[in-house]
């Protein structure tokens, strides 16, 4: 009830639009009045995705899942709501349902989809932001989460797997996941872009999303409504440069755009591992008593290029920078200190052609690999249990995953097949349905179907 009071609080205040022009082709109800109430600054989105996974070998059994999530969103353009100039409110919020792949058939680190989360009705965000100095900088405050913006890719965002959105290494190495989908958390960021080319982003956020209660992160702030600010901070910083998409030198410009970043999170916290239920994870030869760690920290570069441009994408628009017709590649490296993390290295890339069939412009085929590496302590760790008797093994190493699909659009449709293959999933732990077995390379075959309503 908390989430629906706020917003419907919210949606009477404002919302900031998101396109001009309203497309009714584009929503399965047509227009229904929202041209109008765009063109006066209020935006409403509505979008149901709903996605099927069979398991037909390996993971940690066999079997067919299905998840889904609706996103209700509300903007408003206070500018044009007759307020003042360059201000956008915003809420969201989400109600996930179904059993997700991960969790239920598989039992890997990088969960084969983006939308998998605990069953909950679930308020996203909820803040306003406000451009500044023409439009070369822009301040956001409020409850939103750092994966909105930060450590993303631009071709890598038409696959399913999470990995190719915020990485394994701070979901699985930060208190709660840190502050990504499905938790937001309170936070303030400023983008400075002094040039069409040059953009800073830079954010502090809340650091823990649902605090240092024992149990599961999502459970623990189920209606994303605790506002927390007493948990440290999670701080993140970056640059991205990106190459001028409009030479005319250039008959089919071939874009590239670079991203450094840095993130810290300031909490003290011990080494010493539990695991979700709590239980402690020390070595057997150790006092129990894990070492104090000042802080977090990683550090991550990205890149995604445009390799080829159709000339049917460059005839209709001799500025098309890299979003239309063409071949694009990304990659994207991160790493963090490997004596207090589960995971201290993540390394994702991939392809993706847009418009490949003449008549179908829109549609994606994408392949992208996924690579997750466990920490040098957690292996140690593993390597002193199966030394003390403690455990029969086996040594956690890496986790990869390899994920092929094809996105078709139709209008307000999406369908979208795809095959994930996951290598070691775990990082090759045990398998709690098979003593004495690893959990095995799984085959992961899904379909993901979004409306626009």
């Amino acid at each position: 009830m908390r989430v629906i009071a706020v917003l419907i609080a919210s949606s009477l205040i404002a919302v900031p639009a998101l396109a001009d022009d309203f497309d009714a082709s584009a929503h399965l109800f047509g227009d229904l009045g929202r041209a109008a109430l765009q063109e006066k600054g209020v935006t409403i989105n509505l979008q149901e995705t709903s996605e099927l996974f069979a398991v037909p070998s390996g993971g940690l059994r066999s079997g067919v899942v299905y998840d889904g999530q609706t996103l209700a969103s509300v903007s408003v353009d206070t500018g044009k709501l007759g307020l003042w100039e360059g201000g956008t409110f915003m809420v969201s919020a989400y109600q996930i349902h179904g059993r997700g792949p991960s969790r239920n058939l598989v039992g890997n680190l990088q969960t084969v989809s983006g939308i998998e989360a605990t069953r909950a009705t679930r308020l996203d965000d909820l803040f306003y932001e406000q451009t500044l100095l023409d439009g070369k900088a822009a301040l956001r405050v409020g409850q939103f989460a750092a994966d909105e913006e930060f450590i993303t890719n631009q071709y890598s965002a038409k696959f399913i797997n999470s990995d190719f959105g915020f990485p394994a290494l701070p979901a699985n190495d930060l208190p709660s996941g840190g502050p990504a989908y499905p938790l937001a958390t309170p936070g303030v960021r400023i983008k400075l872009q002094p040039t069409s080319s040059f953009t800073v982003l830079a954010a502090v956020f809340n650091g823990d999303p649902a605090g240092p209660t024992k149990g599961d992160p999502q459970e623990l702030n189920a209606s994303g409504t605790s506002f927390r600010t007493q948990d440290g901070t999670f701080s993140l910083i970056e640059a991205q440069y990106t190459t001028d998409p409009t030479d005319a030198a250039q008959p089919a410009p071939l874009a590239s755009t670079y991203r450094l970043g840095a993130w810290l999170h300031s909490q003290s916290f011990s080494d010493q591992r539990r695991d979700a239920n709590g239980v402690s994870l020390a070595s057997p030869a150790s006092t129990g008593t894990g070492k104090r760690r000042s802080r977090d920290y990683s550090l991550y570069a990205s890149v995604d290029q445009r390799l080829w441009s159709d000339p049917r994408a460059h005839a209709a628009d001799p500025k098309d920078n890299g979003l239309n017709r063409g071949i694009g590649a990304f990659a994207r490296i991160m790493g963090s200190p490997d004596d207090r993390n589960l995971i201290d290295l993540a390394v994702s890339a991939g392809l993706i052609w847009i418009g490949a069939f003449e008549d179908r412009p829109a549609d994606t085929i994408g392949l992208g690999v996924n690579y997750a590496r466990i920490g040098r302590r957690a292996r140690a760790l593993d390597a002193d249990m199966i030394a003390a008797g403690a455990s029969t093994g086996p040594v956690r190493d890496s986790e990869t995953v390899v994920e092929i699909n094809y996105a078709a659009q139709f209008d307000w449709l999406l369908l979208q097949p795809s095959l994930q293959y996951v290598i070691h999933p775990g990082g090759g732990i045990a398998n709690p349905a098979r003593p004495g077995h690893v959990i095995g390379d799984a085959l992961v075959l899904g379909v993901r179907a979004g409306i626009t309503f």
